[in-house]
């Protein structure tokens, strides 16, 4: 069994090295919420006091971080003192889940692969639930080899696992996905919006849709509709789930991307400035399939 240090354990790291644990890995946690680390070591985690002792002395370091400045920090380079690259000793694996901006993912696996360090990363999608049922899908960047070492990890906290191509692939991949889950999800809070506003129960259109060419994730696992859907943040006061705040995050990472390659993204820009919106209104906090609560009827 392998000694795994966990760097992040919030709404999506923690059900994921608690389910490590299951699996029967000693894991150590550390995240500035003192309460995210409770949790974990109720889980059954050791704590650490700083993300360099968190990261010293384990076979495999795995990070679920805000953004790409947090990760940039925390790993850090060598000779950075209190950084996870200067700490961790020779060997050890590194694999950030984070969602992060395709040039940070590779100046951070640059670092590491200069001091003789094997990385991967792994952005996740599936949401709180997926983590908790570890069923994630894992999409992965990096060698092929550092992948390999990564994968028997990764299938434990994810329920598919591919590998998408050399570092910073997978956030690549990560971000056309949230970029289109955020287009389909504002569909979605559109439909039902608009056949409750022609007085027809947003259900019928749910179990037409579900069954027809109107199907996607976002209607059947995430009905942003209350009631709808089991599980989904709607029954919860849409509660997190998958943030506002990072949807934001992610669109925006996307939008700058189109404009980085020449691509047009006309529905990914709308999405991203309606999220935008979304936090504006105080709601940054709340599960982005709350948004549907901007276009309701007054």
């Amino acid at each position: 069994m392998a000694r795994i240090g966990f760097i992040g354990v919030g709404n999506m790291g923690g059900p994921m090295a608690a389910n490590l644990i299951k699996a029967g890995h000693t894991v150590t946690a550390f995240d500035l919420s003192a309460t995210a680390v409770d949790a974990a070591v109720s889980a059954g985690c050791s704590r650490a006091d700083s993300a360099a002792a968190c990261a010293k002395g384990q076979d495999i370091v795995i990070t679920m971080l805000p953004a790409g400045p947090h990760v940039r920090a925390v790993y850090g380079a060598k000779g950075e003192q209190g950084s996870v690259i200067d700490s961790v000793d020779p060997g050890t694996l590194l694999i950030d889940c984070s969602t992060i901006d395709v040039a940070s993912a590779r100046t951070v696996a640059g670092n590491a692969e200069a001091c003789g360090l094997e990385m991967v990363e792994a952005p996740v999608t599936g949401g709180v639930p997926g983590a908790v049922a570890g069923t994630l899908t894992m999409i992965v960047g990096g060698p092929a080899a550092a992948f390999e070492k990564a994968k028997p990890y990764l299938e434990i906290v994810g329920g598919k696992v591919v590998h998408c191509g050399e570092a910073g692939a997978g956030q690549a991949v990560k971000i056309c996905n949230n970029m289109m889950l955020a287009i389909n999800m504002i569909g979605v809070a559109e439909g039902m919006s608009l056949i409750r506003g022609l007085g027809i129960d947003p259900s019928v259109l749910a179990e037409v849709s579900t069954a027809g060419s109107g199907n996607s994730w976002a209607l059947t696992n995430y009905n942003p509709e209350p009631g709808l859907t089991e599980g989904a943040p709607a029954n919860n006061g849409y509660k997190p789930g998958f943030a506002g705040a990072m949807m934001a995050k992610d669109l925006g990472l996307a939008v700058g991307a189109g404009v980085e390659t020449g691509v047009p993204l006309a529905l990914g820009s709308a999405a991203a400035q309606m999220f935008q919106l979304y936090c504006a209104g105080g709601m940054a906090g709340d599960d982005m399939s709350g948004i549907i609560r901007m276009l309701k009827s007054k």
